[in-house]
């Protein structure tokens, strides 16, 4: 596809993080089941949830303007992902191991916060004001999800795995 425009590039953006979150759907139940923590597994679960919620939002744009969100493989999300899987292969103490999902989490979180905030920069400029709320909800639930981490690590789990 041609960029010609910022629109285009808005769209192809929102693509990748269509593409992005399917593929945390896909890695979240692993998740799930590898932590120890009775908290971050709640958290993961919890996540999980959300992250349907995300894709349900981000076809809802497409839909309103009669586009596929289909067509794009997010290459960003598919390594950060591949260096979480990796930790799932290590032979971990459990503390260990929350710690280490807590990071990989993080990593995951940050590339969305990122993505988010620029396709809600662009909904903003581009006058898609339904649109730019609904990707500022999810931006609000990404970093909320960060910090929720940051809390789980900080109170016990990090110290845990010391």
């Amino acid at each position: 596809m041609k960029l010609e425009t910022l629109k285009d590039l808005y769209f192809e953006e929102l693509k990748d993080l269509y593409s992005a979150e399917n593929q945390i759907l896909k890695a979240l139940p692993r998740m799930v089941k590898a932590a120890a923590s009775p908290a971050l597994k709640a958290g993961f679960e919890e996540h999980l949830s959300q992250t349907r919620e995300h894709v349900s939002r981000l076809e809802k744009i497409f839909d309103t303007v009669g586009k596929s969100p289909k067509g794009k493989h997010c290459k960003g999300m598919e390594g950060v992902l591949a260096e979480g899987s990796e930790l799932l292969k290590e032979d971990a103490d459990p503390e260990v191991l929350d710690a280490g999902l807590i990071a990989a989490a993080q990593h995951v979180e940050h590339y969305e916060i990122a993505g988010y905030g620029v396709v809600r920069t662009y909904a903003k400029l581009l006058g898609e004001s339904a649109a730019q709320k609904l990707l500022q909800k999810t931006l609000d639930e990404e970093e909320q999800t960060d910090q929720k981490l940051t809390q789980l690590a900080e109170s016990g789990i990090n110290i845990a795995a010391v």
